[in-house]
């Protein structure tokens, strides 16, 4: 008997193993684990591949635990957290007074410490922030760390790789950290010539000889630049031309990313280095220069609070930060995301804002990147429709912008999709920002985005046709899934 006959034959019990280890050893929500058992029995061969592929579990591995952070980060969050609680910070005043209790959470939860001294630049436009990011690469003198969930070797990349490669020559450290899903189409031979030029490069999570990837999910989406710890960059654009408006099936990508100076640089810095620390086996948490140099923003006085999610920690920050500020909202939520497949507890806060009287906008692409995604999205939206929240479809283009913004006080934007991918797969990135002056710029960059979209009102989503009725409830069901 052949191993693909032994296999069919017995079929049947292997799917019931698999589904043993799936309710009983592995600590999953009940839909996803309904989800898988409908996958397994439907379709058993496939079923069984899927699993291996994108059903592993990584939670409660700490894989960027590093003994140097904690000891040192410990006692700088112990004195914030005294500060907080008695009430020492000069800036408990409009500007953070109603979130201390967000603030809080994050600190002792995870240590992300609150920053006062930020300058914050938003740019919605992929030109406009890569013409900063250059010549931010330009006045690079002691290091550059860049780190990319797709990085594509083409024009815009070319444009960067020129300033690189003469950072490299004049004694600049370079570091390049990619995911390894995201550039799959990047051929290998880059990063060889990269390394030969005194750029390094790491891969996180690499694929078995360069093709074979056991680990489609877990990825790491994160999108962070750090430069001389002057200057740094968070939030959704990648490096590829279509990030620049040059590829014809998108059209105009609109995005959101954050170009921070101030002492919020030192965190993004930490999230950087313990990543490639992870990918790299390069320890540079002995060296000191690497946490120095941090300059206050001398503009804005932006507070400021970086928070990081993945699949090694048991909780799930960026959501509960999402969560919290949408609970918080006495007036007005501004949402934006390309995929909203929210889970039980921020689409139940939504429709209780909805219910509450409170103004609830979300704003999602015209056109799907990933098919499943969007349907299940467009689901998720209906319900939100059904209770009178305004929810729009973007249609100038592709819309990636990722984050939330209440009342005109505060924001939440960065890498992380309003998705149950991005709150419990991938390894994510956002920025907190408690200030007023950038909450009102992002809710005036919102309405401005309002010229571009579709309403959708309950009477055109009563028309849908059955064909996508279907589609919406078959990706809905797979929706922990996707």
């Amino acid at each position: 008997m052949t191993a693909v006959e032994f296999f069919f034959r017995h079929m049947l019990v292997l799917n019931m193993l698999f589904a043993i280890v799936i309710v009983f050893f592995q600590r999953r929500e009940p839909k996803s684990v309904w989800a898988w058992l409908l996958i397994l029995y439907s379709v058993p061969l496939v079923g069984f591949v899927l699993y291996l592929l994108i059903g592993q579990d990584m939670h409660k591995r700490k894989m960027f635990r590093v003994k140097e952070v904690e000891d040192r980060l410990n006692e700088a969050i112990r004195q914030q957290v005294h500060r907080l609680k008695n009430r020492e910070f000069k800036e408990v005043d409009t500007q953070i007074r109603d979130y201390m209790d967000l603030i809080m959470y994050n600190l002792e939860s995870y240590g992300a410490v609150l920053t006062g001294d930020n300058d914050i630049d938003i740019f919605t436009d992929g030109n406009e922030k890569f013409n900063a990011l250059i010549e931010d690469l330009k006045r690079a003198e002691r290091f550059v760390h860049i780190q990319y969930y797709i990085i594509r070797n083409d024009v815009l990349f070319q444009r960067i790789y020129d300033v690189l490669k003469e950072k490299a020559a004049q004694g600049v450290e370079v570091r390049l950290l990619f995911d390894a899903m995201g550039c799959r189409k990047t051929n290998h031979r880059l990063w060889k010539k990269l390394n030969a030029q005194g750029i390094r490069t790491a891969e996180f999570f690499p694929a078995i000889l360069r093709r074979l990837q056991l680990r489609i999910n877990y990825r790491n989406h994160r999108k962070i630049v750090v430069i001389d710890n002057r200057v740094a960059y968070v939030g959704g654009f990648n490096i590829g031309r279509e990030y620049i408006d040059l590829d014809e099936k998108f059209g105009h990508w609109r995005d959101t990313h954050l170009r921070v100076r101030g002492s919020a640089v030192a965190s993004l810095q930490l999230r950087f280095i313990l990543d490639w620390s992870y990918a790299a086996r390069e320890d540079l948490f002995q060296r000191q220069d690497m946490f120095e140099g941090e300059q206050p923003g001398e503009r804005d006085g932006c507070e400021v609070q970086i928070i990081s999610s993945g699949p090694d920690n048991t909780t799930e920050q960026i959501r509960d930060n999402y969560l919290r500020l949408i609970s918080k909202a006495k007036e007005r939520i501004y949402i934006q995301t390309p995929y909203f497949i929210p889970d039980e507890s921020i689409l139940s806060a939504l429709l209780i804002a909805v219910r509450s009287g409170i103004e609830v906008n979300v704003m999602i692409p015209c056109k799907p990147d990933h098919p499943f995604v969007y349907w299940a999205t467009y689901s998720y939206v209906g319900d939100l429709v059904m209770a009178g929240a305004n929810c729009y479809v973007y249609n100038n283009g592709f819309l990636h912008s990722k984050g939330v913004a209440v009342d005109g006080k505060a924001f939440c934007y960065g890498t992380a999709n309003m998705d149950i991918r991005s709150f419990a797969l991938n390894f994510e990135v956002n920025a907190v920002v408690y200030h007023q002056g950038k909450a009102r710029e992002m809710e005036r960059i919102f309405k401005e985005d309002l010229n571009y979209c579709t309403q959708i009102t309950r009477d055109s989503y009563y028309e849908r046709n059955l064909w996508l009725r279907l589609k919406e409830q078959m990706c809905r069901l797979l929706s922990p899934l996707l």
